[in-house]
């Protein structure tokens, strides 16, 4: 015999109402509690600004510094100036940064939105591939290391503590200081100059009989109207 009241019924309604609607917050600040990079993407050979941001802490713990053990293939790496930071560099005998820390001057606190930023130049060794960018966040108490990569038959929703990753494309082509060349721009403009440099100038010729053409035509039409009131 079933002995379930409507009142425990409903409360048990309620509690996987409850349930569900946890789950549903809890993905989207899972995917949250990591550090992103923006752009997702570069060309090998330009200078690309890459901002690397995050919104949590080591648990509940304020971060207190981001330390970038900068992966290979990378032929320059500048930090990016920000008061919230201050910067150390550790550079290679090639006077390419190895590592950079950012300390925060205040700790930055939990569900507190962040960002720190660099300036890098991805090696045509690395075209064509991913790119990780291990960071360890060091926190008031406690510390993550988001170093985690994905192998065969992984996605990046199966680590806990992913490495934010740069899709690196073909090499770029540049002004010699590591900027991109607008290739595509100028090309569209002098297309465009030709286009206008060769389309015909108007034939005076063809201008007066058009000219003439269209005052036959009123006179026509007048004398048709004059005929008709008459």
């Amino acid at each position: 015999m079933n002995t379930t009241t409507p009142a425990r019924r409903r409360a048990r309604l309620f509690a996987g109402v409850l349930a569900g609607a946890a789950l549903v917050v809890a993905a989207p600040l899972a995917a949250s509690a990591h550090v992103h990079v923006t752009p997702e993407d570069s060309a090998a050979g330009a200078s690309t600004r890459l901002a690397f941001s995050f919104s949590h802490g080591c648990e509940d713990s304020p971060t207190t510094a981001l330390v970038f053990d900068l992966p290979e293939g990378i032929d320059g790496a500048t930090p990016v100036l920000d008061g919230a930071w201050t910067i150390t560099r550790v550079a290679g005998d090639d006077g390419i940064p190895t590592q950079l820390t950012y300390t925060a001057v205040t700790p930055v606190e939990n569900g507190i939105a962040a960002s720190v930023e660099m300036d890098v130049i991805f090696a045509s060794s690395v075209s064509d591939s991913d790119v990780a960018f291990p960071i360890l966040q060091e926190c008031v108490t406690g510390e993550t290391d988001w170093a985690e990569v994905v192998t065969d038959g992984q996605t990046a929703d199966d680590l806990e503590a992913p490495a934010p990753v740069v899709a690196v494309g073909e090499v770029a082509a540049t002004d010699g200081h590591g900027h991109a060349e607008a290739e595509a721009d100028t090309d569209e403009h002098a297309e465009a100059t030709d286009h206008a440099e060769a389309a015909p100038a108007a034939d005076p010729t063809a201008l007066w009989l058009s000219g003439g053409a269209l005052v036959v035509a009123l006179a026509a039409l007048g004398v048709a109207l004059f005929r008709r009131r008459a």
